[in-house]
């Protein structure tokens, strides 16, 4: 068979799938998914209300069918299924779906729990009287019209909207490659806004969200935690909004308490969320509830969860917040239709594009109601001019063969319009009468002062402003209620730090990075040079290299060897057994290939410091606000800058008027004010603070820790000394001897400021941990080697990490050395047994 090459049309395939699918992507857009800013309508939306509008089921008509309005809107206007435009039309009239209900239900119209509505046979519906508002004066050439789908009907494309239904009902729609999500807002806070930013176009976001509209208002209530996410949706158009469940603790009667759920999130199944906390219980996730209702009536929602008398309620309602719907984030999106194409709005923008609907809506109005009064007075011109010459112009009818002679006749005899010719030959002999000429000419009076005042109102910007806001007012006088949902500021932080006990930890590191917590007290204390308890496990090529008391609920900061900051809080740090390794270090941080954790600091709350002074392996010293290092998270930031071959050794809190005492390898120490050193930003090197003489730095310690210096070596030998006998100097001074080093003390590994009061925790490379009491450490001058502490090995020695903790009660351990170490052994297997119980 032949094929006829003109008729062929030869295109690249991709070129023809590109083309139809953004053919394809504008129409859903445009014709389906997204709303239009001036009404807050999707086509379907829009169509129904029209078509509900024609067929006069208005909201003072009595209900139909829904299958009669749903057959008119598809045969009409929509061409697609029946049940999406019946889905439509029953989420419009349901009162936990829009904020303000657009469509008023007869029947079964679904329910929160998910149930759907009734077949459409058996529903009946009528408008709802605020919807009557969008369609108000649609007659009067308001908003434009076009063809329907087979162009043998008109429908509006636009509403003329006499409220900003799109903010007021919100939207959800799925486009293709874009969607909305625009929760609704109460009709009162919504025109006070429309209203201030016709009266001050400047006005700023914040302004309106400070006094005018205040964030969303859902139609199931709840309680919005925090004000940052409303902050940035309203700027930019999207934002995270959480939305907490209204619950209340009550006691009953026989002491137990009990959760009552009076509101809960928007688009919430409340069903689901029942359903979900069952679960929760049977699989023993959450604990503690001992029966669970859901009372729910036509008067409201309440769910009632029962609780065991020993379960704290607000800990337990926290697990509920963070395991269920009972708590979820709203992801704002507002995208609408502005001009035909989509586009990310602010709240401010969407309302000033608004405002200018109004403004053409009402504009177009007026000059709808100018030609219909020039009209009426053009013609009752004619009737004057009729009732001036009636005897003339009845003979002039009555001589004419026939109608068109007469209005010929009447035309041109006396100057009318074809128009005016028309209404004479209609008039009524009735109106003949000199009442009905009175009447006449009073309406035409009457037509001049409308046609005046229409004209100024064309001519006057301002008064078509005063017209819309006159006419906002009324709708929100008569429709505004109260907010519903509940704006807090109270923190929602999933982490929920009240479901973590507080409690004193000890956080112990290893230098192949190891992290773990323990109790603070699964170390007993023992008197000088014993033996110590097995503190963890660890392998051959690992050691014990730092380890930190502090409190569950502090903030950790960590600081590397390359000078970086990372913060973790105290319970976010694994517990483990006191003979495990831990968790890897880098599980917890994100850190660099080479990075190695070098010093902690436990943040308390209202701790006072007010600096940090940081000191280098080469004797450089900094110091930084603490203000510099409290938006710090996993990823860290620069805590400072390092030069080549050097590295970060310590840090300290100083609070500005502190003495600063740096220690090197070599025994020395150096004293100087914490004034020699200049306030820092982060990102600094820092200036000399020590002269190592040929060491390195291997400790950093202030005056405001203690009275004495506590001096620590390799070998175990230490001794504290007072304060007072280290000279002052400058930064950059060589120090002054503080232990004298030996072969059989080995480098000085450490130093500490203390009262002498205190426990000391000494930790050994082959991981053995001892608790002493500094009361037990003598004190001797600067130039001597000290005491023994901890009895060593010969291949073990201290780490450079010693640790000052609270002082407790010293365990008095009378037997002998050989019987110590059985002691310290069972000791260790009644601990263990502890925390396995």
């Amino acid at each position: 068979m032949d094929i006829n090459n003109d008729k062929l049309i030869y295109r690249e395939i991709s070129d023809e799938m590109r083309t139809s699918f953004l053919d394809y992507a504008m129409s859903v857009i445009v014709a389906r998914a997204l709303p239009d800013v001036r009404d807050g309508l999707k086509p379907v939306h829009r169509r129904i209300l029209h078509s509900m509008n024609e067929l006069g089921i208005v909201a003072d008509k009595p209900y139909k069918k829904s299958a009669r309005i749903v057959g008119d809107v598809i045969g009409k206007y929509h061409p697609h299924g029946d049940t999406a435009v019946y889905d439509a039309m029953v989420r419009m009239s349901q009162d936990f779906s829009y904020r303000y209900e657009l469509v008023q239900g007869h029947g079964n119209f679904g329910s929160i729990d998910g149930d759907g509505a009734a077949a459409m046979r058996y529903t009946e519906a009528r408008m709802s009287k605020i919807s009557m508002e969008l369609l108000k004066d649609i007659q009067k050439d308001t908003v434009d019209f076009m063809d329907n789908y087979d162009g043998e009907e008109k429908e509006p494309v636009v509403l003329p909207a006499r409220f900003p239904n799109l903010i007021v009902n919100g939207a959800v729609g799925i486009a293709v490659g874009m969607a909305t999500n625009i929760p609704p807002h109460n009709l009162r806070e919504a025109i006070n806004a429309t209203l201030a930013i016709m009266d001050n176009p400047d006005i700023t976001t914040m302004e309106l969200m400070e006094n005018y509209i205040y964030g969303p208002d859902f139609p199931t209530g709840g309680i919005i935690l925090g004000r940052s996410g409303i902050k940035q949706a309203f700027e930019t158009g999207r934002g995270s909004i959480v939305t907490r469940s209204r619950v209340n603790v009550e006691e009953m009667d026989n002491g137990k308490k009990r959760l009552i759920v009076t509101e809960i999130p928007y688009q919430v199944n409340k069903a689901n969320l029942v359903e979900k906390i069952a679960s929760l219980v049977r699989e023993k996730i959450i604990e503690g509830i001992t029966d669970l209702r859901d009372e729910s009536n036509r008067e409201g929602i309440r769910i009632v969860i029962e609780l065991r008398k020993d379960v704290q309620a607000d800990v337990l309602l926290n697990q509920l917040y963070r395991m269920t719907s009972l708590q979820t984030s709203f992801g704002v999106n507002l995208l609408a239709l502005v001009d035909g194409a989509p586009k990310l709005l602010g709240v401010k923008e969407a309302l000033q594009c608004y405002v200018e609907h109004q403004i053409d809506v009402t504009e177009r109005r007026t000059r709808f109601e100018l030609r219909k009064a020039e009209d009426r007075a053009h013609i009752l011109e004619g009737l004057k001019i009729a009732l001036d010459h009636i005897d003339a112009i009845i003979a002039l009818i009555r001589g004419s063969r026939d109608n068109a002679e007469a209005l010929n006749g009447l035309m041109s005899q006396f100057n009318l319009s074809e128009i005016q010719a028309k209404a004479i030959l209609e008039m009524q002999l009735r109106r003949l009468t000199g009442l009905e000429r009175d009447k006449i000419e009073s309406e035409y009076d009457s037509l001049m002062k409308v046609i005046t005042d229409l004209k100024d109102i064309l001519a006057n910007h301002s008064r078509v402003l005063e017209i819309i806001r006159n006419e906002l007012t009324e709708v929100r006088d008569k429709y505004g209620d109260d907010r519903r949902t509940e704006i807090s500021d109270a923190d929602f932080d999933m982490q929920d730090e009240d479901l973590i006990p507080v409690e004193d930890i000890v956080i112990t590191m290893t230098t192949n990075g190891y992290i773990k917590r323990l109790p603070i007290d699964t170390y007993r204390t023992q008197n000088r040079g014993g033996k110590g308890v097995k503190g963890m496990a660890v392998n051959e090529d690992d050691v014990v290299d730092f380890l930190l008391t502090m409190s569950t609920h502090d903030n950790l900061l960590l600081f590397s060897n390359l000078g970086k900051v990372y913060r973790i809080k105290g319970y976010q740090v694994p517990l483990s057994s006191r003979t495990s390794k831990g968790m890897p270090i880098v599980n917890l941080l994100e850190l660099e290939k080479e990075e190695k954790i070098k010093a902690m600091i436990a943040v308390k709350k209202d701790s006072g410091s007010a600096n940090y002074v940081f000191a280098t392996k080469n004797g450089l010293v900094k110091k930084t606000a603490t203000s510099e290092f409290t938006n710090i998270m996993k990823k860290g930031k620069i805590a400072i800058v390092l030069n080549e071959n050097d590295e970060l050794i310590g840090v300290k809190e100083t609070t500005g008027d502190d003495e600063i005492l740096i220690a090197a390898s070599n025994g020395k120490v150096a004293r100087f004010h914490e004034s020699d050193i200049r306030p820092m930003g982060r990102k600094s090197i820092g200036v000399k603070g020590m002269n190592v003489d040929g060491g390195y730095v291997v400790g950093l310690a202030t005056s405001k820790e203690g009275s004495h210096i506590l001096s620590v070596t390799e070998k175990g030998y230490g001794k504290k000394t007072p304060i007072a006998d280290y000279r002052m100097s400058k930064r950059g001074a060589k120090g002054v001897l503080t232990i004298n080093v030996s072969e059989a003390t080995g480098n000085l590994i450490c130093i500490h400021t203390v009262n002498g009061d205190e426990d000391a925790m000494i930790v050994t490379n082959e991981g053995i941990i001892i608790r002493l009491s500094l009361e037990n450490v003598a004190s001797y001058g600067r130039n001597t080697k000290g005491v023994r502490l901890i009895n060593l090995s010969d291949s073990d020695a201290v780490v450079s990490k010693v640790t000052i903790v609270e002082k407790e009660e010293a365990e008095e351990i009378t037997e002998t050395e050989e019987n110590a170490e059985n002691i310290v052994e069972n000791t260790a297997e009644i601990i263990d047994n502890d925390n396995e119980a």
